[in-house]
């Protein structure tokens, strides 16, 4: 888990080649969002975090359901859509993946899967079917949002659903990501030239991440992390060559992660380092047996007789005529 501060972290797998340590600094944490602060990483080593927060850390999502009822006016398989793209609260520590599960069912288990029941009749007029409708046999596993409306049944007509929810990851489906955005930009490096620099204000007045500010009759870098490198700054600066110069660091960035709500930002921040040094520990011991190139198999391909192998609906023919037909 990150808690707000610093983290230092080193040892095994570290992206950098001259084995300095690894710096994180939180610098802020909401309910469904983290902003965080990783230096002595380079391009490649952000983005490789940045893609498994998004592809490979887990998360509970409804994948199979059985109708029994459905006199809305809603199509079955529409309302099946809506309701696998509910976001649901996920425990990660109950649960576990069904490739994984010994249970061998494809319903799953009380291990792999949790069950949703939905059953709901509009009787003294039309009504709105929400995802608070949603009763669960674990307390723990609820759509994130009560209030997400899934369809509308007039006087009469009425909906029941049992639906099965299981952990996957976003590399299967996108309704398995975990977080609804997941970005990182450089950090700026803004320098000031306080000898020619005459703190009009033209810079700080140009900035649309109010970066600079004029404070005390001086020209000051303010939140150097809301910059965005735009370079209006350098743009607005009467004086040629400009007093403000704008640049970036190489191996600092400044991540943003805003979770779905199923679970908490700083979890998937925590579990897609682990994925990803597990992953980093795994290549480095095939490296060393020397297992770096994986086996290719031949394959063949069995013919059809009578089907053209890559035809769509064109089915049976006659090889005979066809030959006579091109002669």
């Amino acid at each position: 888990m990150m808690a707000r501060g610093s983290l230092v972290v080193g040892g095994v797998g570290d992206p950098r080649e001259d084995g300095a340590a690894m710096k994180v600094k939180v610098l802020s944490l909401t309910e469904d969002t983290v902003r965080f602060l990783i230096e002595g990483v380079d391009v490649a080593f952000a983005n490789a975090l940045r893609r498994t927060m998004i592809s490979d850390v887990p998360s509970m999502t409804i994948d199979d359901l059985f109708i029994f009822d459905n006199s809305s006016m809603l199509p079955d398989e529409i309302l099946s859509h809506r309701i696998g793209l509910v976001p649901l609260k996920t425990d990660l520590d109950s649960y576990v993946q069904p490739e994984l599960c010994n249970c061998g069912s494809d319903l799953g288990c009380s291990l792999c899967r949790v069950v949703l029941t939905l059953d709901v009749e509009a009787e003294d007029g039309n009504r709105t079917v929400n995802t608070g409708d949603f009763v669960s046999e674990d307390p723990k596993v609820v759509p994130v949002s009560p209030g997400i409306p899934l369809v509308k049944l007039a006087m009469g007509q009425a909906v029941k659903i049992e639906a099965y929810a299981r952990l996957g990851t976003g590399r299967i489906h996108a309704k398995w990501q975990p977080v609804s955005m997941a970005t990182y930009q450089h950090v700026g490096k803004i320098e000031v030239d306080e000898k020619r620099c005459t703190a009009c204000g033209k810079c700080a007045e140009a900035c649309p991440g109010k970066v600079l500010a004029i404070e005390g009759g001086k020209l000051e870098i303010v939140d150097i992390y809301s910059c965005t490198l735009c370079g209006e700054c350098v743009n607005a600066c009467p004086i040629d060559p400009p007093a403000v110069m704008q640049d970036n660091k190489i191996d600092v960035f400044v991540f943003t992660v805003e979770s779905t709500g199923g679970l908490p930002p700083e979890r998937i921040v925590s579990e897609a380092a682990k994925i990803l040094m597990a992953k980093l520990d795994d290549l480095s011991g095939k490296v060393e047996r020397g297992e770096t190139h994986d086996e290719i198999r031949e394959f063949e391909v069995e013919e059809q007789a009578g089907h053209r192998l890559y035809s769509i609906g064109l089915g049976d023919f006659d090889e005979e005529e066809e030959e006579g037909e091109e002669g």
